[in-house]
């Protein structure tokens, strides 16, 4: 039974990285496809290709989800696939409304829920969450929505005498670049929170008698994650590309440029941050540069009550989904 329940854990844990992937493909080529830089097929192939290389630079974020967010001496098979219920459970609801939440928040949402069930408030590592999880999700979106308002300036003030359709041009170009930067930083970063789960499940069960991350863990998260990518998330896509702002090439290049950049140094810190926030808050920031009316405040601000409830709505769920599998397994 243990070891059904381990390879049934790993499976779902699997699936988990295959609806990040899709859930998460706007991330990296909503604003290439949006200005049509790249046409959305040969887009989503390529961030599938940059989310596998990036899953393989470091484990430093998998480490902080495996120890940084709860006690893992007080995880149990049964947590796992609960935490893991939870989060696939908000993604497809957030899917299914076209909403970017963050599928790092919900998996971390769930594992919170599902521990206190399971072992009640001292399991869980309060000053983690706050340092890696909470600090971040504040702070990262802000630099990159400032981040991505600098760059633009710059940006406008180089190409203040050229001619629009020469502009556009060159940085529909560039955007080839700065999306498979923005995919690669993608993979560096949400790839490995599946690794982190994986490990998790491996060392309650003694398989691994200390935490580390396989080698075939790596492998088998990437490839998943892979598989997700390149099957699309068309609804989210249409969300941040063209219900959010209407972008230009040079935008889109302003606003990835300036998210990979933030998720790939927090990855190296070992925070998981939400891709999701960095990209959507860049977004924000390289149109505000045309207007500060030319950004749907409104459909800004339904995205940023997802980002809210994400954390709580996944632990609720985990929770739910605990005390079911404990009456199952």
């Amino acid at each position: 039974m243990e070891t059904a329940l381990l390879v049934t854990i790993i499976v779902i844990a699997l699936v988990f990285d295959f609806t990040n992937g899709f859930h998460d493909t706007a991330n990296a080529i909503a604003t290439c496809v949006s200005t049509q830089a790249l046409k959305p097929r040969v887009a989503v192939a390529m961030a599938a290709v940059m989310n596998l290389a990036g899953a393989f630079v470091s484990t430093t974020v998998a480490e902080t989800i495996g120890e940084g967010i709860v006690d893992s001496g007080a995880v149990t098979q049964t947590v796992v696939l609960a935490a893991l219920i939870g989060a696939i459970a908000w993604n497809l609801i957030t899917w299914r409304l076209g909403i970017p939440s963050s599928s790092s928040h919900a998996l971390i949402g769930g594992l919170v829920g599902a521990t206190l069930v399971h072992a009640g408030l001292d399991a869980v590592l309060w000053g983690g969450i706050g340092l890696k999880v909470i600090l971040p999700m504040v702070v990262a979106p802000l630099v990159g929505l400032v981040g991505a308002r600098a760059a633009m300036i710059g940006l406008l003030w180089i190409v203040r005498n050229r001619a629009p359709s020469r502009v556009n041009r060159h940085f529909r170009i560039l955007q080839t670049f700065s999306a498979g930067f923005m995919a690669f930083s993608h993979g560096s970063n949400d790839a490995q929170k599946t690794m982190g789960i994986i490990a998790l499940a491996l060392f309650a069960t003694g398989t691994i008698e200390s935490f580390y991350i396989p080698s075939w863990v790596v492998f088998a998260a990437a490839s998943a994650m892979a598989l997700g990518t390149y099957s699309g998330g068309w609804r989210i896509i249409h969300t941040l590309g063209c219900r959010v702002i209407k972008l230009e090439p040079i935008h889109g290049f302003a606003a990835e440029t300036s998210a990979a950049t933030v998720i790939q140094a927090t990855a190296q810190l070992g925070f998981p941050i939400s891709t999701t926030h960095a990209i959507t808050a860049a977004i924000m920031g390289a149109g505000s540069t045309q207007r500060t009316s030319a950004v749907r405040w409104g459909v800004a601000g339904d995205i940023a009550t997802a980002w809210i409830l994400t954390i709580p709505a996944a632990a609720a769920i985990g929770a739910a989904a605990y005390l079911l599998t404990e009456l199952i397994f």
